[in-house]
């Protein structure tokens, strides 16, 4: 293995997540912060969410509040060429193999005070595969501890069924805890000095709360799967053609044999009337979860 030991292998397999302290050098943080406040110029020319960036509700281009920079590896050379160097790579080749697709990158912002919540959910739930070597990478750009909206995962939860994310017979995203048997006292926060990395299996349930802190918790998820996973029809994966698909690959051989594995599987359809970022179509849950800004502001 490139970067982890048989201990870090096996408690992955058995837990569905890893966490890797202070993994990057503090020169890649210094130039992320950088390329975050390039990025973030945009949200003062737009009064909504576009294609570049998500916004809070309550955003102005006065008072911006982003919750989300889509696709950073698009709008930066910078994010582009950390997600495929080997201090992101490595540990993944050592978890699921060599041949490794890129599936998609967002950079959640969670801003002091405000950075809103994602509710409880699988990412195999919005995009299921053939099978389950499928993961995702988070980047901690900002020391995380419990009071600014850490990651918080259920362990060994990657073993068990894909949780009905289902309300009211339309696809929204979000999992009713207390539905599902599951207690939140049960779930492990993912907290760690800035550079350090996570990584969770895509069938690892998991959520983050409302960032409450005076303090900013900005983290870039980099998702990817082994080159053999393909999408399921019916999910959320874009499959515009196979030449378009292989352009994803990251690294090693992309490949026409798709492998099979007995998992469990979900459709998510019907989509909402409101399919944009999962900030939306979660918007649209019933179910219980973390509490939102705004709930906040009007018991406030």
């Amino acid at each position: 293995m490139e970067f982890l030991n048989d201990q870090q292998h096996s408690f992955y397999d058995e837990n569905g997540f890893l966490v890797l302290p202070a993994h990057l050098p503090a020169e890649i943080i210094e130039q992320a912060h950088v390329e975050i406040a390039r990025l973030s110029e945009h949200a003062n020319l737009i009064s909504g969410s576009d294609d570049l960036i998500d916004v809070e509700d309550s955003h102005s281009p006065d008072a911006p509040r982003i919750r989300r920079i889509k696709r950073p590896d698009l709008q930066s050379d910078f994010f582009d060429k950390l997600m495929r160097s080997d201090l992101i790579l490595g540990p993944a080749r050592d978890l699921i193999g060599p041949n490794l697709r890129m599936h998609t990158t967002k950079l959640n912002m969670k801003k002091a005070e405000f950075g809103a919540p994602v509710q409880w959910h699988q990412d195999f739930a919005f995009y299921p595969h053939t099978n389950d070597d499928v993961l995702a990478i988070g980047i901690v750009f900002d020391d995380i501890s419990l009071e600014n909206g850490p990651l918080q995962v259920f362990p060994g939860s990657q073993k068990g069924p894909l949780l009905d994310h289902h309300y009211d017979g339309v696809f929204t995203g979000a999992v009713d805890l207390p539905g599902a048997g599951l207690n939140m006292k049960d779930a492990v926060s993912l907290t760690g000095p800035a550079g350090t990395i996570t990584i969770h299996h895509a069938r690892t349930l998991h959520g983050s709360a409302l960032n409450r802190s005076p303090r900013d918790r900005q983290m870039l998820f980099y998702e990817m799967m082994a080159a053999d996973a393909f999408p399921v029809m019916g999910g959320m994966t874009k499959f515009e053609s196979i030449d378009q698909y292989d352009e994803l690959m990251l690294c090693g051989e992309p490949t026409k044999q798709p492998r099979l594995k007995e998992i469990p599987i979900r459709i998510p359809q019907p989509q909402p009337a409101k399919a944009g970022s999962i900030y939306e179509i979660q918007s649209q849950s019933g179910k219980p979860g973390y509490v939102t800004y705004e709930e906040v502001k009007q018991a406030t």
